[in-house]
């Protein structure tokens, strides 16, 4: 039997265990009753991404099927991110605000704007000035105006080497923060904008840490780990992590606080349906785990035995490494969110073997 052959017949049987035992609990989890988003009318921007398609989906999975979707001209794997989705219409990003300020689309109840160039290599600062932070800020001065409800994506990016802390609580201590790439400072912009403004009494800014799964496939070199070593196991066996240029820590002991996409996008449901919630929110497990616990995660959910190797760090990238990250989520908890959060083990299980095995986006389920 190949090997391909192998992984597709056991991830059949993994797939009926793991969906009757874990999947069902998951969206279950997922759902909660107190949050009724079917009569609501939403704008997601960048919807074609990987948060913001996933945000879709779960909206439509609660019922809401008045969507408008904004994102810039579609590639073929963006395309596939909306296949299967509910949405009322699609609007060139180019063209929103101009949508917007005429009038032309009908009264809204919240705005999801995760439309930004997340890549943490982009060196064009005057590009993502443009993109990152004059777009949000021009989208948040018309939801504040018209009395729409915006939430907009920051990063956990914004910590930098996450010496100044990683607290959500005080938003003043966000002047102290110093991103460690052009990506980072362009949502600090914002974040502190809005802070100048006095905007984080009335709108949700969300720190997204390391979101991983399904409809990320578009990201290139942005995807997670999981994603990019899938292939790599089918075609070599191997995940390679990069070794630690730091003596206090082992090679691929650096941690991060992994979440899984369905995390992210109930926790930003939530916020979104609470109006005492408002301000910067850490979107995060509350738990770093290494990057060795995340190959060996991926081996499991595939049934084999953990190869791993360890290789130079570019040294383009040493000083800008992040090697720890957690999300302190208290504040998030603060404000009712209960919903038990996917073990890392659960959630690479739940990608590889119902999204990356069979290929399929989560809208196409």
């Amino acid at each position: 039997m190949r090997a391909l052959d192998f992984l597709h017949t056991r991830s059949e049987t993994l797939t009926i265990c793991f969906d009757t035992c874990v999947v069902a609990t998951l969206m279950a989890s997922m759902t909660s009753a107190n949050e009724n988003w079917s009569r609501k009318r939403v704008l997601v921007t960048g919807a074609a991404g990987f948060i913001g398609s996933v945000l879709v989906w779960e909206l439509n999975r609660r019922g809401c099927t008045q969507v408008m979707v904004a994102d810039f001209p579609l590639t073929s794997e963006k395309s596939a991110n909306l296949a299967g989705l509910q949405y009322t219409r699609f609007i060139d990003a180019l063209d929103l605000h101009g949508w917007l300020d005429s009038g032309s689309l009908e009264k809204l109840d919240c705005i999801f704007h995760l439309g930004a160039c997340s890549s943490t290599t982009e060196t064009n600062e005057t590009f993502l000035r443009k993109n990152n932070f004059e777009y949000s800020r021009k989208l948040a001065e018309w939801a504040l105006s018209s009395g729409v409800r915006f939430v907009y994506a920051s990063s956990a990016a914004t910590y930098g080497d996450g010496s100044a802390g990683m607290d959500d609580s005080d938003a003043q201590r966000m002047q102290q923060l110093k991103p460690l790439n052009l990506y980072g400072q362009s949502k600090q912009w914002m974040d502190l904008h809005a802070l100048k403004e006095g905007w984080l009494d009335r709108i949700v800014g969300l720190k997204y840490f390391n979101v991983f799964g399904p409809n990320e496939n578009h990201k290139g070199d942005m995807r997670s780990l999981v994603c990019k070593s899938y292939a790599d196991v089918l075609k070599t066996g191997v995940i390679r992590l990069f070794k630690s240029h730091r003596p206090d820590y082992r090679d691929g002991e650096q941690r991060r606080d992994f979440l899984y996409v369905k995390d992210a996008v109930a926790m930003t449901l939530h916020l979104a349906a609470n109006p005492d919630a408002n301000g910067i929110f850490n979107i995060g497990s509350g738990q770093a785990r290494s990057w060795n616990d995340l190959a060996r995660a991926v081996f499991s959910a595939l049934g084999r035995e953990p190869h791993i190797e360890y290789i130079d760090m570019p040294e383009a990238i040493r000083d800008k490494y992040q090697y720890f990250t957690q999300a302190n989520i208290s504040k998030l908890l603060a404000t009712g969110y209960a919903q038990l959060i996917t073990s890392l083990e659960d959630a690479v299980r739940d990608y590889v073997v119902n999204y990356l095995v069979p290929g399929r986006t989560i809208g196409s389920e």
